[in-house]
Order: structure tokens, then C-alpha cells, then sequence
């Protein structure tokens, strides 16, 4: 029988975030009940969705699940960025070895719906840390790691992801449209790690109904 897990962020405030409550900053019951690592950010859980909030700081930040060794599978959540131009930067990490190397898709709101083509064409990103970021892939392979996302969604809205790993293909699907938004093959060779959430340089974010199903 095939393994099946489900870990939502939902669950984990039952099972492992007690004793978190609505609307308080969990970032420290998070860090007591001992299963999120929170790395330059807090989180605060908000009743809308059920959803955390990470902060906005200066570099990047992330909340990785402790303990957990994803392989392929498919990653599935909610996420709300912004409108505002370089300071919404928002999406998953995985296979982590440590806080600086990690895979991560993520996604620029602010760029889903701008008059620019060249501007909706960097509205979702692969990166693979530490030795390729967005800057590197950008310039040696113009278009190959990011792209538009169409349809386009409301960028100070909600919009579902789903992300399927499949050995070293990466596929990520956008409010359940049939077609992928980006597809790349990644450029690490990790064929496991840990496994949370991102945002970027000044970037806060929200996150809601975070799911993982390993195949």
C-alpha cells in the first residue's frame, strides 16, 4: 500500500502547535512545542483561513517543519502576498539540507498582472540555494527557471499552488489550472530534505491549508 500522509497547518495547530490561540503571535508556541523552526521571521496565526503569518524582515526567511524528509510527492497550500512591487515574495522550500541550501518555487504577486510582459514573465520562480538564485538563473537562462502565471490571479488575494516532484522534474500549478505554470527540471541533485514555507528580502507573507502527499 502506497504511504499517504497529510500534514496541514490546520491539524498541526491541534496536534503540534498547542497551545497556540487564534490571533496571538505563535511564533514562541510554535518554538516550545518544538516541531517549526522559524528562521528570521515570527509567525503569527489569523483566523482568516486559519492562516500563519510570517513577518516582514530584510533577507530571506522561512518556517520549516521539524523533523520532516520529504522525497517526490506533491505539496499543495494556499497563499497571499501583495500588490506591492518587490516586497512580496512568497512560496514553498524543500528537500532543505540546511537553512542555505534548499530548493524553493516561489512567487511574485506583484507581477501577475502588470502591463509589462517582461514583469509577467517573472511571476513564478524556481531557485536552487545556495549557488543558483534568481539573479544567476535569470541572466545564464533567461526564462527557462520562471514564468508568467495565467490565468492571472488577484495579487492581493488568495491563490492555491500545487507543486509535483517527480525525481528531479518540478511541475507547479496555479488555482487548479490543467497547465502548469513553470515546469523545470531542478538543478540540485537532493532527492530529499525538509520541507516549509518561504518569502523573500522584506518580503511577509500568509500561508493556509498546507498539505503533503509522498509517493
Amino acid at each position: 500500500m502506497n504511504l499517504y500522509i497529510k500534514i496541514s497547518i490546520l491539524a498541526l495547530a491541534s496536534i503540534y502547535l498547542l497551545p497556540a490561540v487564534y490571533g496571538q503571535n505563535v511564533s514562541t508556541d510554535l518554538q516550545a512545542a518544538n516541531h517549526w523552526e522559524l528562521i528570521n521571521r515570527t509567525a503569527t496565526r489569523v483566523l482568516e483561513k486559519n492562516s500563519i503569518r510570517l513577518s516582514e524582515a530584510p533577507d530571506v526567511g522561512m518556517m520549516i517543519l521539524k523533523g520532516s524528509d520529504m522525497g517526490d510527492g506533491v505539496i499543495e497550500l494556499d497563499i497571499k502576498g501583495s500588490h506591492q512591487i518587490q516586497q512580496s515574495f512568497v512560496g514553498v522550500v524543500f528537500h532543505i539540507q540546511n537553512t542555505t541550501t534548499y530548493d524553493a518555487i516561489y512567487f511574485r504577486p506583484f507581477n501577475f498582472k502588470s502591463n509589462e510582459a517582461l514583469r509577467r514573465g517573472h511571476a513564478v520562480q524556481y531557485i536552487s540555494m545556495p549557488g543558483n538564485d534568481w539573479e544567476k538563473l535569470r541572466n545564464q537562462f533567461p526564462g527557462k527557471y520562471e514564468h508568467e502565471v495565467f490565468p492571472a490571479p488577484d495579487p492581493d488575494e488568495w491563490f492555491h499552488v500545487k507543486i509535483v516532484l517527480q525525481k528531479f522534474h518540478v511541475s507547479v500549478y496555479v488555482n487548479n489550472e490543467r497547465q502548469p505554470s513553470l515546469e523545470v527540471e531542478r538543478i540540485s541533485k537532493t532527492t530529499h530534505g525538509g520541507l516549509g514555507l518561504w518569502v523573500g528580502n522584506n518580503s511577509p507573507g500568509s500561508f493556509a491549508h498546507f498539505n503533503f502527499y509522498p509517493r
